[in-house]
């Protein structure tokens, strides 16, 4: 069953978007559940994005590309 990597709603409240720093791994890399995945960055402060799950990593927004709250950046299968 596949998992959402999500951009998290709850971590900051001025800014409703952030960017993808970057990806920590390539699509189709295999982790396990809370490896560090990828960065985001909203005006002020930068987060670190751990896999939800164990499984392969597939990514659906690249780095660079700007996200809302809440967003589905990739799945974990």
């Amino acid at each position: 069953m596949a998992t959402d990597i999500i951009i998290p709603a709850d971590l900051w409240e001025e800014d409703e978007d952030a960017v993808i720093t970057s990806w920590l791994v390539n699509d189709g890399a295999v982790v396990e559940a809370g490896a560090l995945i990828a960065e985001i960055m909203t005006a002020k402060v930068q987060y670190e994005i751990h896999a939800p799950a164990a499984g392969v990593v597939k990514i659906k927004e690249g780095a660079d590309a700007v996200v809302p709250k809440g967003a589905i950046i990739g799945i974990v299968e």
